[in-house]
């Protein structure tokens, strides 16, 4: 069987209408919006599609909308991720049913278990199906427990399907090790980098990206992910020194520099003419002010110029 290898993956936001319900006439927008600029595949719903917002229910039919909408002109990578290992894996177990091309997995939400525990969690959802797991490491500041070397090491020798970790840490030694230890006991290992920044993932051998701002500014994620593929990492420098400036403003979008990531992206999406909404709380949505210096700030940015507005 052909080794999966997702490439640029772009990880859509989920729209909500004014009474805080799904907005499926503009989530379809969103996902052929990332059809026609560029994504390889789609990860969805990944912590910026606010999964931990949606009930059970409302994932698995957010997920059987985009595998119908999308008509496997790319592939769908489910992501599956909960406090509990039995609502887990009940998730990878329905994902795959619906016909997604793989699953992305995050150790479990909130707890923070011994190292054998999340081990343990994650083989539970590996071994509950056949497709292609990639496990998540998540951001420091995101509440739960990080992935080690060894962790990894020991999913590898427990799981035949683990394809790859999608690495959000930006941990550079963690990444060195898990890809020149892990590709030793599994030559078709793969790392993907969890957010745009893909030159640091590259120079170790990493192979994808989990696009968060391709739904803000989708040309320079290409730009970004294709130097890097390229192993032009000096090219690759000025457009990812533009992603970070674009990321800073995204990520401080609130008052006093309070981090409101989920409420940045969603009201930068807007400025470029693609309102899906507020976040659903206890998110807070910016107010007319913030989001009148988002978009203040993104006028002023010369490298957008090329980017697509609207649908």
């Amino acid at each position: 069987m052909p080794t999966f290898r997702p490439g640029l993956v772009h990880t859509p936001v989920t729209p909500f209408k004014a009474d805080q319900s799904i907005d499926y006439s503009t989530y379809a927008k969103i996902l052929d919006f990332h059809l026609k600029n560029g994504a390889e595949a789609l990860a969805l719903p990944m912590p910026e599609g606010e999964d931990l917002s949606l009930t059970d229910a409302e994932q698995r039919k957010l997920l059987e909308f985009a595998i119908a909408h999308v008509k496997g002109r790319v592939p769908v990578i489910a992501h599956v991720s909960d406090a509990g290992t039995a609502i887990t894996v009940e998730r990878a177990k329905f994902a795959e049913k619906a016909g997604a091309t793989a699953i992305a997995s995050h150790p479990p939400y909130f707890w923070h278990p011994r190292p054998a525990m999340v081990v343990e969690h994650l083989v539970q959802v590996g071994q509950a199906i056949k497709l292609p797991l990639f496990v998540v490491n998540p951001p420091v500041e995101t509440a739960g427990t990080s992935l080690t070397t060894e962790m990894v090491l020991q999913l590898i020798e427990k799981l035949p399907n683990l394809a790859g970790v999608v690495d959000a840490s930006l941990d550079f030694v963690f990444m060195e090790e898990i890809m020149c230890l892990g590709q030793q006991l599994r030559l078709d290992f793969q790392l993907l980098a969890g957010g745009d920044f893909s030159v640091s993932s590259g120079t170790l051998g990493g192979t994808g990206v989990f696009s968060t701002l391709s739904s803000i500014a989708p040309t320079l994620a290409r730009k970004v992910f294709e130097l890097s593929r390229q192993e032009k990492y000096l090219e690759a420098r000025e457009p990812q020194e533009q992603i970070a400036e674009l990321h800073h403003l995204i990520k401080m979008a609130g008052e006093s520099g309070l981090r409101d990531g989920l409420a940045g992206t969603k009201a930068a999406m807007a400025a470029m003419g693609r309102a899906c909404g507020n976040p659903r709380p206890p998110v807070r949505a910016l107010g007319e002010i913030e989001r009148g210096r988002i978009s203040e700030a993104l006028a002023g940015m010369a490298f957008l110029k090329d980017e697509p507005r609207g649908w």
